[in-house]
């Protein structure tokens, strides 16, 4: 089967779009779906910055929705026709799988980041034969079909715009999943949410509909402005440190912060924002050793990474296509679309923080 895909050919490259080759249908287990629209987050371009270790050339991508045109046998759950939801990778059957935790599934690392499933490496080629790294994500859907384990497929209600719905699966899901998993926020609950992009505004939505206040801190006035839509107080991410706003808004700290930035000076202000027996999550990776000022772990205050919202996709991203339904977590406000042809346009855009939420739309299409 040949297609259209955006291929990322050497870490300082722009992205090419040209005809790769799957060489195989769906196996016992996998869908092959039609893709509609894929979202592009973070991580995708953390892989020029991955010293390495993601392999090239590859298909990136890991936020795509789209419709399963094909299926490998009757065990999949699903059907040709069902709109889908793609969500990150995961074994099954390692002991936080079945404890439905799949997010810290033993092999996440491999699966998702440096390789994918090695039985996969010689179904997927350029036009010329050159292989191409194992799907990104249990994905790579920075294309106009993707082969995927069924298990990564979360269906959806065919009357939602399903071009806009790919980021459920990844950066929205890691937002709202911090909220209502990690955290179990509540009404009268105190969010402090450092850093305005995707998973920080699904994060402030979130905190919104489970009834919280919210602060969100931010460098960038047009962020803040975004934040202050959806219900958060803001706090500009000033030097001389955000956390006494923070303090005095939510009446003497939040119980929960999110850091979404990865900068050691706004983690230490998130843990000062916090009151006693607060509690930080982390969800941006560090890439360098973490200082933490002196008190800032004082009086039972604790911090955590989060990795993908503590979600089991098949559960989560019904609740917020529903939220988004009832009009209580409006996700598409943040999303400009691109044709695929347009993707180093996304990343410039992304990058620069023109864009939230960039999708990027295989057929063309912009919204």
């Amino acid at each position: 089967m040949r297609f259209g895909a955006a291929v990322l050919r050497a870490y300082d490259d722009p992205f090419t779009v040209e005809e790769v080759v799957l060489a195989e249908g769906p196996a016992t287990g996998e869908v092959l779906v039609r893709i509609a629209g894929c979202g592009m987050c973070r991580t995708d371009l953390a892989v020029r910055r991955s010293a390495g270790r993601s392999p090239l050339p590859a298909v990136l991508g890991h936020e795509g929705s789209g419709v399963v045109v094909e299926t490998g046998g009757t065990g999949t759950g699903l059907s040709p026709g069902d709109h889908v939801v793609l969500s990150f990778d995961s074994c099954g059957h390692c002991r936080n799988c079945l404890g439905a935790a799949p997010a810290y599934c033993d092999s996440f690392a491999s699966l998702n980041l440096y390789g994918g499933r090695e039985e996969d490496a010689a179904r997927f080629t350029d036009a010329t034969g050159t292989p191409l790294a194992p799907r990104w994500f249990g994905q790579s859907s920075f294309a106009e079909y993707a082969l995927v384990p069924a298990r990564n497929a979360v269906r959806v209600d065919p009357s939602l715009p399903l071009e806009l719905l790919g980021p459920l699966g990844c950066g929205f899901l890691t937002g709202a999943g911090a909220v209502f998993n990690s955290f179990g926020l509540g009404p009268g609950d105190t969010l402090a949410v450092f850093g305005a992009g995707a998973v920080g505004l699904a994060a402030v939505m979130a905190a919104h509909a489970a009834g919280a206040v919210t602060v969100a801190v931010d460098r960038h006035p047009g962020r803040l402005a975004l934040a202050e839509r959806f219900h958060a107080l803001p706090v500009p991410a000033t030097p001389t440190g955000p956390s006494d706003r923070v303090l005095r808004l939510t009446g003497g700290g939040a119980a929960y912060a999110l850091d979404t930035t990865g900068s050691a000076r706004l983690i230490n202000e998130a843990l000062r924002s916090l009151r006693p027996t607060g509690r930080l999550g982390l969800v941006a990776r560090l890439h360098d050793t973490l200082p933490l000022d002196v008190g800032t772990l004082d009086r039972g205050r604790s911090i955590a990474h989060i990795c993908e919202g503590d979600a089991v996709p098949g559960v989560l991203i019904p609740r917020l296509t529903e939220l988004w339904q009832s009009e209580r977590f409006p996700f598409d406000q943040l999303i400009r679309t691109y044709p695929l042809a347009d993707i180093n346009q996304a990343e410039h855009d992304c990058e620069t923080g023109r864009v939230v939420k960039p999708v990027l739309v295989p057929d063309g299409r912009r919204h």
